[in-house]
């Protein structure tokens, strides 16, 4: 996806205003990963975008919090695993095959 250059200035200024406002501050954010799945997602279903970057957020955080990972890593293999799911579609992925090897 390709983003004007103010609007890459607005989402850069709108991440660093989250990400400090949550405390985040050793956060990078990868904006085009992020807006990338959100594009991809959207094959499975209009909604999906936002639904599928929420839970990339969430599976890399109980992963850097458990101690397992560090956030880039973290982020990186719940993206990989996220964009598997999409090429799927509403068909394939874990609920058809079982859990086994899923978890982070």
């Amino acid at each position: 996806m390709t983003l004007s250059s103010d609007e890459e200035l607005a989402l850069a200024q709108w991440s660093r205003r989250l990400t400090q406002a949550l405390q985040l501050l050793d956060l990078e954010v990868d904006t085009q990963a992020i807006l990338q799945l959100a594009e991809e997602s959207r094959s499975v279903s209009p909604s999906a975008g936002p639904v599928s970057t929420f839970i990339v957020g969430f599976a890399a955080g109980q992963a850097t919090n458990s101690g397992k990972k560090n956030v880039q890593s973290a982020v990186e293999t719940a993206l990989k695993k996220v964009h598997g799911l999409v090429a799927d579609g509403t068909q394939g992925g874990p609920d058809n095959t079982g859990w086994v090897d899923s978890a982070q």
